[in-house]
């Protein structure tokens, strides 16, 4: 098992007030990040050397805070957890100020642009604009690359003062293979001269490539976004394959506008508004108190007001005091102190001018896996425990023309079952969740699909008259979900509701299926349609976190 790239996080004692169940909780929160979001109780101790009772109050705290779910097998990383690097992104403004002018460049390209920023002697990707192809790039926001095998890198190191270089040439004595970068294949990387070469090469151009350094095929060039004070703000860099471009190539075709990109990011940089005004403090300590009184000793109050003081910061809060800190949670200004010492020594935040900034590194803290979560992944543990309440099956679907496609999907065990999967379609019009997804489109899109599509009966029962249909929508409109019964089969009852997006945008629908035999339309209404409210929240709830600086597919 490869060994946690630490960047000499662990290797000064740690402080006397550092507070030790915060250190263990992270160390949980990296390992599960770098083995893929998912491991079991026991592998965790193994993994990190912790007592297994030690694991399950970790594993117990987490999970109350979700950002872990536990199903007694397994412990995987949850939505809710990228949170924390929300609050990094979010203090940084980069991925909102830059990351249109990255899309925009990848579409003209055709190529994968990244914005990365240095974390210690690597580089950290905190945006990603990427192509679909059968050779398509696998690098997600968070992820942690050695300098010396990347493009950004010897921009970077062109800035490298001695103990920095000192540093990188430890760390490679510790690990030649660079076996600690879990985002990249081991790889013998350059020596100390060829790298050196780079940064002053990089130095004295102003861009860098990558010639496969990083993967077999794999080309890149890089060029320095500076802020308005000269310091370099981030690295927007493309990346190709060989079958495309060669490295030459992206130099002599693709730098005039890779360059000409970064000059308007700057520019963006320069005209940026200040940032917005922060929100009220949050009093995040009172919860953990509450959580503490209900589950006792399972509950790790320091781990959670540890974790609390990283969600504290933002936009409008990219530096915070001390006393500032302790405000925006409630923690009394000792507790927020100790958190801070310890959050510092792990070098998840820094200290400038008396001011803590959260450093990149916090997007170690679980964002790899979770930022490249679809619609469907997001949704099935809502869509377990609601088949758990309702003893009747539950799915998520998306509008694909006039039909619905199942994307996601729960069945119950039952003699008599709804037997449908993952992919199947059927015409909206007969469905709750197509009900559901045609009354959310714009009025002139419902008229246009009437007219290419006119509805068609399926049972006795389908509603087929394209007034009675314009009805149905609007009636769906105005209650917020749609119930079809034996439209679709004889015998077949739905209750469906809508899955909005963070823009307010109507993106699933998410419904309980049953026999007609088993509950009448008005317990549908009264007993199932508020457990299906109630998962639909949660999902965009998850939802909403995961989408706030990464695109999630809906399929």
């Amino acid at each position: 098992m490869p060994p946690t790239h630490t960047l000499q996080q662990t290797e000064t004692p740690a402080p006397a007030e550092a507070v030790a169940p915060l250190m263990r909780g992270i160390a949980v929160l990296r390992r599960l990040t770098d083995e893929g979001g998912t491991m079991s109780p026991s592998a965790i101790e193994r993994a990190t050397g912790l007592a297994r009772s030690t694991v399950d109050r970790i594993t117990a705290t987490l999970a109350r805070m979700d950002y872990v779910r536990v199903d007694g097998r397994d412990v995987t990383l949850a939505p809710r957890l990228m949170e924390l690097g929300n609050a990094y992104l979010s203090a940084l403004r980069l991925p909102s100020l830059l990351g249109g002018r990255a899309d925009a460049l990848a579409d003209e390209l055709d190529e994968s642009v990244s914005l990365a920023v240095g974390d210690g002697d690597g580089i950290r990707f905190v945006h990603q604009a990427t192509r679909r192809r059968a050779m398509s790039l696998s690098f997600r926001i968070g992820d942690l690359l050695p300098a010396e095998r990347t493009a950004p890198g010897p921009l970077l190191a062109a800035g490298w003062d001695v103990r920095e270089w000192q540093r990188w040439r430890e760390r490679r004595a510790a690990d030649p293979e660079g076996l600690a970068f879990t985002a990249v294949p081991p790889h013998s990387p350059p020596d100390e001269k060829e790298f050196a070469v780079r940064a002053e090469r990089a130095r004295r151009d102003g861009w860098a490539l990558d010639d496969q350094l990083i993967e077999p095929g794999l080309v890149a060039l890089a060029v320095p976004v500076r802020s308005p004070d000269g310091q370099v703000a981030c690295l927007v860099s493309v990346v190709s394959h060989t079958s495309r471009h060669t490295a030459a190539d992206l130099r002599d075709t693709l730098l005039p506008r890779v360059l000409t990109a970064a000059s308007a990011m700057e520019q963006d940089l320069r005209q940026a508004p200040p940032a917005a005004a922060p929100d009220s403090p949050a009093a995040l300590a009172s919860w953990t108190g509450a959580s503490k009184q209900e589950l006792g000793r399972e509950f790790n109050e320091s781990l959670a007001r540890g974790l609390t003081v990283l969600a504290s910061f933002g936009e409008g809060r990219d530096a915070l005091t001390l006393t500032e800190v302790a405000r925006a949670t409630g923690l009394a200004r000792a507790t927020a102190r100790r958190a801070l010492i310890t959050l510092e020594h792990l070098g998840y935040v820094t200290v400038r001018d008396r001011a803590h900034h959260l450093t990149p590194r916090v997007l170690a803290l679980g964002y790899p896996p979770l930022s490249v979560a679809t619609l469907p992944q997001i949704a099935q543990p809502h869509l377990t425990a609601l088949t758990g309440q309702v003893r009747d099956s539950a799915s998520l679907a998306v509008l694909v023309g006039d039909d619905i496609q199942y994307t996601g999907r729960v069945a119950t065990r039952r003699i008599m079952n709804v037997n449908i999967t993952v992919g199947t379609r059927f015409p909206a019009h007969a469905t709750s969740m197509g009900r559901v997804l045609l009354a959310a489109r714009p009025a002139p899109e419902r008229e246009s699909s009437l007219a290419r599509t006119p509805p068609h009966a399926l049972t006795p029962y389908t509603v087929t008259g394209p007034d009675e249909l314009r009805a149905a929508l609007d009636r769906v409109l105005a209650d917020g979900y749609a119930l079809v019964d034996e439209e679709l089969e004889v015998g077949l009852r739905s209750v469906a509701v809508p899955v909005h997006d963070r823009r307010g945008t109507v993106v699933a629908a998410v419904n309980v299926a049953m026999h007609s035999s088993s509950r009448t339309p008005e317990e549908c209404v009264t007993d199932v349609l508020p457990r299906l409210r109630v998962a639909a929240g949660r999902i965009e709830a998850d939802l909403h976190i995961t989408e706030r600086y990464v695109r999630v597919p809906a399929m």
